[in-house]
């Protein structure tokens, strides 16, 4: 027994020796600069603060550091997840409350490991483990840009978050288990236009943050790359090259519509995060960028994706239909069909085309023929607001309108009419979308 407990003792050092030693080397930084594929919009020979700002859309960095009606970059939105809530920081360059007095050294480490300039580990809420993989020059041109900003002196508001998980210095647990800081690696077996979608998608646009679905430690599951996940209430669809459940089954011509216009004639139009994402980022891509990245969706493993969605784009709702009435749908006399009559159907038209903006059309679109009706109900609640090449995009928000039990039944009118669906969506959802 003595010998055993000896023999335990020398061990415990041994086994604490080489778990500092696998931590210290899976939380190891890449000190690689890295290159990366030149984008048709920000070309080397470039300004740098032109570049900076162009790089900055392409990676979408207002879309999380804003609030609605607030000062651009400043901070403050919050990410609610089933831990707490953790807000966005102030990224404006005033150096007490902002970026002010970051160095270029400690910008990159923040922006590619998640590391800020006090030495305290970020959450990935913020995207470093995508961004880990642009290189030092774009990540230093963004700096340049963020840097000719207004200063907006705006402290940065305190998570909300419990115990563990307030505990910045456990996300190096989190990290070695997870994330590792790497650079951008061209494929020279792909052409320069597919290098150059790879590196927007991943490094810049972080396209998989939304769309591929997470672990157990949330974290990416990147063997499902793209395959869809459902984040704050929204359904972020399935983008693989999967025919039927990803975009497989769309053109060329109408992935660039979709990501440029925020809509695809008879396939999508974009709403909630996706909708900010083409008014923020994805509208300001020059063609030939948007074409790379277009090139790149295209050989994403097809992947069915959990609680898939088949598309009906010609629902008997709509056969029935016309630009004016119904049909011979009883459901149109109940309570979902009423209020559709009310509120939606001079815009959206009973069979779908749309009235005064192809955004307005609800035929062959995903969200109206998920029986969950998520994103049937987050467009009712919120409503869509956004401005695409000059031209204002706007559906108004009933939250204040309808209550939980008519916006159910509205949407499940939605899914049943023009997916030919039976709609799932119950009041108590609807109250919990609410306090999303």
């Amino acid at each position: 027994m003595k010998k055993r407990w000896k023999r335990v003792l020398v061990a415990l050092p041994v086994l604490a020796v080489v778990g500092i030693g696998a931590y210290v080397w899976l939380n190891r930084s890449d000190p690689a600069d890295g290159s990366a594929p030149t984008l048709a919009g920000a070309p080397a020979s470039s300004d740098p603060i032109a570049r900076g700002e162009y790089l900055a859309k392409a990676a979408d960095c207002i879309a999380c550091h804003v609030t609605p009606g607030g000062k651009p970059y400043a901070g403050g939105l919050a990410f609610k997840l089933p831990f707490g809530t953790i807000y966005s920081s102030n990224i404006t360059p005033d150096p007490d409350t902002g970026i002010g007095r970051y160095t270029d050294d400690e910008f990159v480490r923040a922006v590619r490991d998640g590391i800020r300039r006090d030495g305290k580990r970020l959450y990935p809420a913020f995207p470093y483990t995508s961004y880990t993989e642009m290189s030092r020059a774009d990540v230093l041109a963004i700096k340049a840009y963020l840097f000719t900003l207004p200063k907006v002196n705006q402290p940065n508001r305190e998570n909300d978050i419990g115990f563990p998980f307030n505990q910045r210095w456990a996300m190096g647990f989190w990290n070695a288990a997870f994330f590792r800081s790497h650079r951008f690696e061209p494929d020279a077996g792909r052409s320069e236009a597919w290098n150059r979608g790879a590196y927007l998608a991943g490094a810049l646009a972080h396209c998989g943050e939304c769309h591929t679905p997470r672990n157990i430690g949330f974290a990416m599951s990147n063997g499902s790359l793209l395959a869809g996940e459902t984040v704050n209430g929204w359904r972020a669809w399935n983008i693989t090259s999967d025919a039927t459940h990803g975009i497989g089954a769309w053109s060329d011509e109408q992935l660039a519509q979709y990501l440029s216009t925020g809509h695809a004639d008879g396939k999508g139009t974009a709403g909630g995060p996706m909708a900010e994402a083409v008014d923020h980022s994805f509208q300001y891509l020059t063609a030939d960028d948007v074409s790379a990245l277009v090139t790149w969706l295209r050989t994403v493993p097809a992947k069915e994706g959990k609680d898939p969605v088949v598309v009906d784009a010609n629902a008997p709702g709509i056969r029935a239909a016309s630009d004016l009435l119904p049909g011979k749908d009883p459901a149109a006399e109940a309570l979902g069909g009423q209020l559709f009559a009310g509120a939606c159907a001079s815009c959206h038209q009973w069979n779908g085309p749309g009235r005064q903006t192809p955004q307005a059309s609800l035929a062959g679109i995903r969200g109206v023929n998920d029986p969950s009706g998520a994103n049937v109900v987050g467009i009712i609640l919120q409503g869509v607001s956004m401005r695409v090449r000059d031209q204002d995009v706007y559906m108004p928000a009933f939250a204040q309108t309808f209550n939980d039990a008519e916006v159910a039944a509205l949407a499940n009118y939605v899914v049943h009419h023009f997916g030919g669906k039976t709609g799932t969506v119950t009041p108590a959802e609807v109250a919990k979308r609410r306090a999303q």
